[in-house]
């Protein structure tokens, strides 16, 4: 049974990663209206100097941190956040995702089915979604009719030439790439704008880049390329969609930390209410079989 909230929902962290560390721990620790209940961590080291210099306290049992909590954030590998999820909504824990919410379709619809058959709120922090101006242009481009054509190419460089990202000791990312670490946030602005993905064409590029065109509920097409190892003067995220309101090129966004502390609002917002985020566990989903299919048509011997 889902959890019920109080005056300040009490949230819990799953994760002390560069990411947890860099954007997680600062927005719950700083958020006004929340409690940060704790940090658990698979290193339990980790976890008692991420709690010590965010101001709650560490967890070496995880199911001690479910009962304690009212929610939790999951800042961990998508196949590591998967079975943890399961057992969070089963506690009755409302959850904050990551993306991708797993890399395989079995995983990401465990947590789909734990999420519903516990009644708890689900949100998947999709960073474009939660981030301004991002989050603005994406609601008032979903609002027009009539795109026609989306290019989106999000090179980003971590393993490219001189990088020193903390990034890129990340095991997962290296396996699975960009295709499945900055695919999602494409996928994210392009699915309510110009609706559900309905035929898939990939191909492979050098390194782990990937090429997508997509074709939408809505008749419109979009391409994608993702990488994460273009050479660093290269990099860039951009996105431009085109129809009969012109052209419009996604804005710069803001940092992370604020984008998620807008999603905890909407985690509790979803709580309280009953009504379903767009950007849930089943969206998740969605977004998951969407990029299996594309790592199929590109799999390699």
């Amino acid at each position: 049974m889902a959890k019920q909230l109080g005056a300040r929902p009490r949230i819990g962290l799953l994760g002390t990663g560069p990411w947890a560390g860099h954007t997680h721990a600062p927005a719950l620790a700083a958020h006004p209206d929340v409690e940060f209940s704790g940090v658990w961590g698979r290193r339990p080291e980790a976890a008692e100097a991420l709690a010590a210099v965010s101001g709650t306290r560490a967890y070496e049992d995880v199911d001690a941190l479910f009962a304690a909590s009212d929610a939790v954030a999951l800042a961990l590998p998508p196949d590591v956040q998967a079975p943890l999820a399961v057992r969070a909504a089963a506690a009755g824990c409302h959850v904050l995702l990551d993306k991708p919410v797993a890399t395989t379709v079995a995983g990401a619809r465990e947590v789909t089915e734990a999420v519903e058959a516990a009644g708890v709120a689900s949100v998947v922090f999709c960073t474009l979604r939660f981030a301004e101006p991002t989050a603005s242009w994406i609601a008032e481009r979903a609002a027009a009719d009539g795109w026609f054509l989306g290019e989106a190419h999000w090179l980003g460089s971590l393993y490219g030439s001189g990088s020193t990202s903390e990034y890129a000791a990340s095991p997962w990312r290296r396996e699975k790439g960009g295709l499945w670490d900055v695919g999602p946030h494409v996928l994210s602005v392009y699915l309510p704008v110009l609706g559900d993905v309905t035929e898939i064409t990939a191909a492979r590029g050098p390194g782990d880049t990937h090429h997508l065109v997509l074709r939408h509920a809505s008749g419109a097409s979009s391409t994608a390329t993702l990488t994460l190892s273009a050479p660093p003067e290269a990099a860039e995220a951009a996105l431009t969609l085109y129809g009969t309101e012109g052209r419009a090129e996604m804005p710069r966004w803001n940092g992370a930390v604020d984008a998620f502390g807008a999603a905890v609002d909407a985690l509790v917002a979803s709580a309280r209410t009953g009504a379903p985020h767009p950007c849930d566990a089943r969206f998740g989903l969605r977004l998951t079989e969407i990029l299996t299919e594309a790592e199929r048509l590109t799999a390699r011997d």
